[in-house]
């Protein structure tokens, strides 16, 4: 039915998850499966988590839906939670990341022009970068594939290596008014800033006077073992973006910014039907609190550097594994050859994980898996990798 109504947009598995409860997940069949994909690190808490289950229940039975033409009291309340645990004064919610991307890049247009810079609307990102599926946005995201089939873009991007201070320097002109960089790329590879670039990136922007923008999408709320994974870098952007784990599976992005950079926009500026809606907001609280208070972002970053420590052992004894690297439970093992077979006979073995460019198997998997879980999906792994090193030819016939 699935691949008679629906439009062709994604490469599905053949199978359809019907049921999850924390970091597991039944198909159709009531087979059961260890999920490290996670949602694509939206289930940071894990599947149908209890607190967040209740609140969305709890929100339903109350108020769904109003327009923001009125002061929502569940938008707010969450607006002051991410502004008192940031570098952040104010919040414009959405519904997803690329909508919190939009809104970042439209932030920095707007800034410019009320600061007297008419001219400046140019945003240099990363090659390898992700940012999401709007013309805007996957015009920002420094990775062709996405862009083929939907020219003409929108002007106003540049691309630069990601950790090369020197290039982005050198791109940096008289039209610059931003610089957008994700502090782990993830769709690219699992790729984490180098320690220092981010201070360098600052250092440059604030002497340019350019806004420094972090997409966090992916990378933040606990996921590297920190609540933002700037923070890891001791470096504060004028503008981050948020969404994915920001309501524990259901579907809200932010942009969060500095107050000068927020003071830019004004009524009419930028607007969302349903951000901040009463129901987002209520699971994003539920979800904040467990992952501020209840030891979630501690549990990832200890739980994290258990799992990069058993891929490294692995890696170790197979030739074709070139590198593990990433932050907390944002990991990814680069191979020298194609993934995707090791991720099918994964989910034959009752473990879901994912490939990006098509050799580096990511794991994302909830926030609140514990070393036992990293145990079983470790076992998986290795049997699966044995099986492939198997199958191969020499060591020196490897790509």
């Amino acid at each position: 039915m699935g691949d008679k109504y629906l439009m062709k947009t994604y490469g599905r598995l053949q199978m359809a998850l019907v049921r999850g409860s924390g970091a597991r997940v039944w198909d159709a069949d009531g087979r059961e499966y260890l999920d490290f994909v996670g949602g694509l690190a939206v289930n940071s808490l894990g599947h149908c988590h209890p607190a967040v289950a209740r609140a969305i229940a709890g929100q339903a039975e109350t108020l769904m839906h109003v327009s923001n033409l009125y002061y929502i009291e569940p938008q707010v309340k969450l607006a002051q939670i991410l502004v008192e645990n940031s570098c952040g004064d104010r919040v414009f919610f959405c519904n997803s990341g690329a909508e919190a991307n939009e809104a970042a890049i439209k932030l920095a247009r707007k800034y410019a022009k009320v600061n007297g810079s008419p001219d400046k609307y140019e945003i240099i990102t990363a090659l390898k970068s992700f940012h999401g599926r709007t013309l805007a946005t996957i015009t920002a995201t420094g990775q062709a594939k996405y862009q083929q089939g939907f020219e003409p873009l929108p002007p106003g991007f540049k691309y630069v290596p990601f950790n090369d201070l020197n290039a982005l320097k050198a791109a940096v002109g008289p039209n610059t008014c931003a610089v957008m960089l994700e502090p782990v790329q993830g769709e690219g590879g699992v790729n984490a800033a180098d320690p220092g670039y981010l201070q360098g990136v600052r250092k440059l922007c604030s002497e340019k006077g350019l806004l420094l923008i972090f997409d966090e999408v992916q990378c933040g709320l606990g996921r590297t073992g920190k609540l933002l994974a700037h923070q890891h870098y001791g470096v504060d952007p004028d503008i981050f973006t948020l969404a994915k784990a920001l309501g524990g599976g259901f579907p809200i992005g932010a942009a969060v910014a500095r107050e000068e950079a927020a003071g830019a926009f004004v009524p009419g500026d930028h607007a969302s039907t349903f951000g901040g809606n009463p129901l987002a907001c209520a699971a994003g609280l539920a979800a904040m609190d467990q992952l501020i208070n209840r030891g979630v972002v501690e549990n990832a970053s200890r739980v994290g550097e258990y799992f990069k420590g058993r891929l490294q052992d692995m890696a170790s004894r197979y030739p074709f594994a070139r590198e593990v690297r990433g932050l907390g439970l944002m990991l990814g093992l680069e191979l020298a050859v194609d993934g995707r077979e090791i991720v099918a006979r994964c989910q034959d073995n009752g473990l879901l994980i994912n490939c990006v460019n098509n050799n580096v198997l990511r794991f994302l998997p909830p926030l609140i898996i514990t070393e036992n879980d990293v145990d079983s999906a470790a076992g998986v792994l290795d049997k699966v990798m044995g099986e492939v090193s198997a199958k191969l030819p020499g060591r020196n016939e490897i790509a």
